[in-house]
């Protein structure tokens, strides 16, 4: 998978609110942000890559229905992470 960083601080420094909206907008894009509060905008995965997250995902689920210890979310899944990331 490649990923392309831009660095928009020089110029814009996105609000949590406004990263958020950026990806409701452009749907078909997937785009994540460093610790620096960089833009990373990722390719999508290929077949394989996709098959083998949807199997892990399912491990995932299936355990968790056992053991009840947490939740289970899928990659396109929206987190704020403690140091800004």
């Amino acid at each position: 998978m490649t990923a392309v960083t831009i660095n928009l601080n020089p110029v814009i420094q996105l609000s949590d609110e406004q990263f958020y909206h950026l990806c409701r907008v452009n749907p078909d894009v997937k785009f994540e942000r460093n610790a620096e509060r960089e833009l990373i905008i990722m390719s999508p995965t290929g077949g394989e890559t996709g098959k083998r997250n949807a199997k892990l995902t399912t491990r995932f689920c299936l355990w968790n229905e056992q053991t009840n210890l947490g939740e289970v979310f899928d990659s396109s899944t929206c987190f704020r992470l403690p140091n800004g990331a």
